[in-house]
């Protein structure tokens, strides 16, 4: 096999295949990437660890066609650090494969072919949704998704569509973050109940970043696809039963406090300096026009400050992991930060602006110091989006 390919164009494939390649894996074979002609002038390179396929595709003058099979870690490392010129690469009879740029020169060992792991066969994407909505639905939802090799079926994420709505649950057990749209204009007959590892999530993300369409996707028994671009990922589904979310979403918090996220977000991170370090707890005490943040440590000392609030209620103090309520705070200043671009259309000609966003408000909504507390943005009619974290004992 021989062919030439760009640097840049080389790198950008690479950088999306290595991510899903096991980097230390019991299989050896599965530290490679699969590098393989398609037709006269298409590479197709292939990443697997055998849960998550990404499969890649770029333009390239092929001399020879075939494939070949090298070290996903090593190439990446030598092409994002060569000049931005042409790639030349060169199968020798050995598996062994050359690489020319410029005056760079290098030798790769390779494997056979015939020891890479068959990947599933490309089922129909029929369904779609716009890549600005999975990519929302993921950051809002994915730090709530559990770490614990032991709990299988947390380990990623619920995703629903059906009746012109889609749906993303995650929990670990501790909280749960939920998400809805509505898809006007974009609803479809087909639906799909499905539970989404994290580490597909995370490369869907990757993926569907700067991609201005739809992702398409589709499944069967055991697998979903999901198609940006020319790039198609490919993840086994998670088997089990997740929890019935519904169940956990209080209906009678009958409470509600509203505050600045930026302000609340800092405040936490000052005040949990001196939270105890194996339960990291702070305690919230609602009170009219205001909230008080404090944490103590018995060996460190203690801290306190107050937040303005909208609340004209009694007074209930709260307990929760601090990093609980950063890891909600932080995602909600991120894409708020992201909305400040929005395409507004000149003269017929589409072009993105940049927009003041304003600042997000949280509404924080309780029963008493024991019962599970609701978090969402204030005002928000673009998604539905609550998360609901179960407090600590004080």
């Amino acid at each position: 096999m021989e062919f030439v390919i760009k640097q840049g164009i080389l790198k950008d494939e690479l950088g999306f295949v290595q991510g899903i390649v096991e980097k230390k894996s019991t299989i050896p074979v599965l530290s490679n990437i699969l590098i393989e002609s398609v037709g006269e002038n298409t590479i197709r390179f292939i990443g697997t660890d055998l849960d998550v396929t990404i499969r890649c595709e770029a333009a390239a003058d092929i001399k020879q066609s075939g494939s070949m099979c090298i070290q996903a870690r090593k190439l990446f490392d030598i092409v994002r650090l060569l000049p931005d010129s042409d790639v030349h690469f060169t199968k020798e009879e050995n598996e062994w494969v050359k690489l020319n740029c410029g005056k760079s020169n290098f030798r790769l060992a390779g494997v056979n072919r015939e020891q890479f792991p068959e990947v599933p066969s490309f089922k129909s994407a029929p369904m779609k949704l716009s890549a600005d909505i999975f990519n929302h639905f993921i950051n809002n939802t994915a730090f709530a998704i559990t770490n614990e090799q032991s709990r299988f079926t947390l380990s990623g994420a619920k995703f629903m569509i059906a009746d012109g709505t889609a749906r993303m649950v995650t929990t670990d057990g501790h909280r749960l973050a939920f998400i809805e749209k509505k898809l006007a204009g974009e609803a479809s007959a087909e639906a799909m109940d499905a539970l989404i590892p994290k580490k597909a999530l995370m490369e869907l993300t990757k993926i569907a970043r700067d991609a201005d369409g739809d992702v398409s996707f589709g499944e069967d028994a055991n697998h979903i696809y999901f198609e940006v671009g020319g790039r198609l990922l490919i993840t086994r589904k998670l088997s089990g039963t997740f929890p019935n979310y519904e169940m956990v979403i209080p209906k009678d918090n009958d409470k509600t406090a509203i505050f600045d996220a930026e302000e609340m977000k800092n405040a936490i991170r000052r005040v949990a300096l001196m939270a105890d370090e194996r339960t990291r707890s702070v305690r919230l005490t609602v009170k009219p026009n205001e909230i008080e943040i404090g944490a103590q440590s018995s060996e460190e000392g203690e801290a306190h400050e107050k937040v303005a609030a909208e609340y004209n209620g009694d007074e209930v103090q709260i307990g929760f992991n601090s990093q609980y309520l950063q890891d909600f705070l932080n995602v909600i200043g991120a894409s708020e930060a992201e909305s400040g671009e929005t395409e507004k259309e000149t003269e017929g000609e589409k072009v993105k602006v940049k927009e003041s966003a304003s600042k997000p408000r949280i509404s924080f909504e309780f029963k008493d110091g024991n019962a599970q507390t609701q978090m969402s943005i204030a005002g928000d009619t673009a998604y539905s989006y609550k998360y609901i974290v179960m407090p600590l004992r004080i």
